[in-house]
Order: C-alpha cells, then sequence, then structure tokens
C-alpha cells in the first residue's frame, strides 16, 4: 500500500470522525425537547390553559369540537403524529432522491426549535396556540429525527455503527439532563427570581427551543450532502406526488426484504412498550404509590442521567456480545423491570427511584442499538425512505401500548395490572426478534455483514 493511499484513508478517517462528533450534537440538540417539553412540563400546563378556558362542565371547543380540556393534550399529540406519518414518506422521498438531507434537516429543525420557543407566548386561556404549537413542533421533531437516522448508515462503516448510535443517545441523555436541572431549579426557585409559575414554565419551554436552534448549528455546518443520480433529481422536482408514490413503492420493496420487515415488526412492537412506560410511568407513580410531583421529577432526572451510562454500556457490550444479543438481554431486562414495578409499596418513593435507575440503564442502550441494527438492513442508496418507515412505525403505532394501558385499568381499576399487562409487548418483541436472522438480512440488503452483529 502506497503512502498517498494510507493519507487518503486516514485523511477519509478524520472527517468521518467529525461528521460523527457533528452528528452526535443534534442529539444533543433535539432531546430537550424530548425531556423538558413533552415529558416534564408541556402536558401538565397546557392541560391547565385549556382548564382556564374550559366551559362550566369542562370543555374546550376546538373547531366548535366539544373535547374534555384534560383530554386536550393527548388529542393534541395524536394529531401531531398523524402530520408526521403523513410528512415523512413526502420528505423522505425528497432527501433520497436530491442527496440534499442537510437543507431538509434545516428546515424540520428550525421549524421545530421556532414553535417550542414560541410556547414562551402561552398564557392566559391560548390553549388553541398550545396545541398548534404542539403539533408544529412534535411533527417536525418526527421528520428531522427520520432525517438525522438517516445519516447513520453513511457516517458510520459496520463496525462503528452500533457505538456512534449509542454515543448519539448518550448525547441527546445528557443535555436533557443538564437542561432538565437548569430548568427545576428555575421552576422550584420562581419565587426568589421574582417570577410567577406560569412565567417560570414557559421560560423553561422556550429554553428548550431556543436550545434546540442553537445547538443544530453543529451538525448543519459538519454534516454533508452525497450527491445523487442526475435522472433522481429530476424525478425529485414533484415532491407531492413522488412521496406518496414513494412511499407505495418502498413497501413494494420492503416486501423484497421480508427479514427487515421482521425485525421492523419485532420493533414497532417492544419500542411501543418502551414508550408506554416512558409516557405512563409517573402516572403509576403519581395515582397508585401516592408519590409528590418534586418525586416523579427527580425520578426523570435520575432516568436522564443513568441513560447515558446505559446506553455508552450497552454499545461495549454489543462490541462483545453482538447488537442482536444485546437486545434481547435489555427486553429481558425490561421485563424484570416491569415486574418489580408491579410489587413496588405505596409511599416509598426509594423504591420508586430504584424503578427508574432500572429503567434508565435499559432505556438508552436498547433504543441505541435497535437504530444502529436496522441500519444494517437498508439497502444502499435508500437510507431515508427506510427510515422514514422506521420513524413511522415508531410514531405511528405508539397508540396501542397506551391503549391497553388504559383498557386494562378501565377493566380491572388497578394501575399495577395496567403497568403489567406492559410486559405483552417486551416479550412478544423478545419472541420475534429471537426469529430474525440478522446475518442473512445484512446481506440480502446488499450490505457487508460485520464480524460480530
Amino acid at each position: 500500500m502506497g503512502t498517498g493511499t494510507v493519507r487518503t484513508e486516514a485523511a477519509e478517517a478524520a472527517e468521518r470522525r467529525r461528521e460523527q462528533r457533528g452528528w452526535y450534537f443534534y442529539d444533543w440538540a433535539c432531546s430537550v425537547y424530548s425531556t423538558s417539553v413533552l415529558t416534564v412540563f408541556l402536558g401538565p400546563y397546557l392541560t391547565s390553559v385549556a382548564d382556564s378556558a374550559a366551559d362550566a362542565d369542562g370543555f374546550v371547543h376546538p373547531l366548535g369540537i366539544p373535547v374534555r380540556a384534560g383530554s386536550f393534550f393527548a388529542y393534541s399529540v395524536s394529531l401531531s403524529v398523524i402530520v408526521a406519518v403523513l410528512l415523512m414518506p413526502l420528505v423522505g422521498a425528497a432527501a433520497d432522491r436530491t442527496g440534499r438531507k442537510k437543507p431538509l434537516l434545516a428546515a424540520a429543525a428550525y421549524t421545530g426549535a421556532a414553535a417550542t420557543t414560541a410556547m414562551f407566548f402561552l398564557d392566559g386561556d391560548r390553549y388553541l396556540l398550545g396545541g398548534v404549537l404542539l403539533i408544529v413542533a412534535n411533527a417536525a421533531q418526527s421528520v428531522a429525527m427520520m432525517l438525522y437516522n438517516s445519516y447513520l448508515p453513511q457516517i458510520a462503516p459496520p463496525e462503528e455503527r452500533d457505538a456512534v448510535s449509542s454515543r448519539g443517545w448518550a448525547f441527546g441523555y445528557a443535555a436533557g439532563s443538564l437542561m432538565l436541572v437548569v430548568n427545576l431549579v428555575l421552576y422550584t426557585g420562581h419565587d426568589s427570581f421574582g417570577l410567577s409559575e406560569s412565567a417560570a414554565v414557559r421560560i423553561c419551554l422556550a429554553s428548550a427551543g431556543l436550545w434546540w436552534g442553537a445547538f443544530a448549528l453543529v451538525p448543519l455546518r459538519r454534516l454533508r450532502d452525497r450527491h445523487c443520480a442526475e435522472g433522481d433529481a429530476k424525478e425529485a422536482a414533484k415532491p407531492a406526488a413522488l412521496g406518496f408514490r414513494q412511499l407505495a413503492a418502498t413497501v413494494r420493496d420492503m416486501r423484497r426484504h421480508p427479514l427487515t420487515l421482521a425485525f421492523l415488526l419485532a420493533y414497532l412492537i417492544y419500542n411501543d412498550g418502551i414508550q408506554t412506560v416512558i409516557s405512563q410511568a409517573s402516572i403509576y407513580g403519581s395515582e397508585e404509590l401516592g408519590l409528590g410531583q418534586s418525586t416523579l421529577i427527580g425520578a426523570v432526572l435520575l432516568v436522564q442521567v443513568l441513560a447515558v451510562a446505559g446506553a455508552l454500556g450497552m454499545g461495549r457490550l454489543a462490541r462483545r456480545y453482538g447488537a442482536k444479543r444485546t437486545i434481547l438481554g435489555s427486553l429481558i431486562a425490561w421485563t424484570v423491570t416491569l415486574g418489580a414495578g408491579y410489587f413496588l409499596p405505596a409511599g416509598a418513593p426509594a423504591w420508586f427511584f430504584v424503578l427508574a435507575a432500572g429503567i434508565g440503564l435499559v432505556l438508552g442502550g436498547s433504543q441505541a442499538l435497535s437504530r444502529s441494527l436496522f441500519s444494517h438492513l437498508v439497502p444502499p442508496g435508500k437510507e431515508a425512505e427506510y427510515f422514514s418507515a422506521y420513524e413511522m412505525s415508531d410514531r405511528g403505532m405508539s397508540w396501542l401500548g397506551p391503549l391497553l394501558f388504559g383498557l386494562t385499568y378501565q377493566v380491572t381499576g388497578s394501575y399495577r395490572d395496567a403497568i403489567i399487562s406492559l410486559v405483552v409487548f417486551f416479550v412478544i418483541g423478545f419472541v420475534l426478534l429471537a426469529r430474525v436472522p440478522v446475518r442473512r438480512a445484512i446481506g440480502a440488503a446488499g450490505n457487508p455483514v460485520p464480524e460480530r452483529i
């Protein structure tokens, strides 16, 4: 091997590492939205704003439709999922056909950041403004994450993807933890800062948008677009028609890769369980265990901190045992954690923190390794459209877990029964994933098979 070849390879490796470091920073930028806005502050605050606008029977009337004030936040989240599912195939097709992912990522990121920052103006009885901003921000985040994820096969060779994906998740959870600490200091000490509780919450919401927009500059400077074929660029001139044609084409193409579809089915089932545990754990803690708001927020912070260590630790395990085995191990850990949660005594915050620690240690790793494993199953040149299907499976199916949780509570009247019912998602997901021959699936997709996967 000549000296020039060695230098070229060294330069390519250095450029790849630079892109990877930039890529990590998008998780750092946008994860504060998920943590501070969606998980902690917006749900209770938007519900209180809707309560202020409600009639004597507790209803608000968006577009003349009677809606219970307490349901307005959940309905807004559901509508944002529908908007995202409609947008992702359009944007994914345009990204793959034109090769211009970065401008599309910038547009989605700054649309979401602007809508989140504008939540500062959500006060009084402006519940409709809050609903619109939530729909825009949530849909934009989903589209941006689809584009962000689709960079992974392009910036990391197969042997690096588990580690790169895990570091991205770790960056995100670290940012979420840092901003949550700052926000909680402001929120709990708002009187000493001369702020009302409402003003403190609105500053916390807006700060997440400013953080998102500021740190998104890093990946937008470091990531680069890959050129597409000239014919593909001409086809992208009609993005709307192309998007839905491409969605149909993606579904047809995935039928030619049944093993990729098999993994996607396993993922959407066990990930639905993960997302439901995240969204319903606070309700379980407050309603069944009788824990206060400060305990619940502290538990969320603990999850964020330990998810950093969990993502990095499971990334190391994947290098030794393979991503599939490590994910399967995490699903066993999820099942054990839920089983332990069923027996938690009421009024015992210490044990709830132990449960939160268990969730945090498996949360980041199971999601990070699922992303990296899926990246091996994507045919080359179809990253954005396949990751749009990945995100649509994630977002579009995320109603099944909450539905089972709600129905179980409605029938039994017990949140303990409701939380243990979610074990079914991890058991079925484990069985389906165990049956996927990932090495054969990677080869069938036209990708090199890593030594350990």
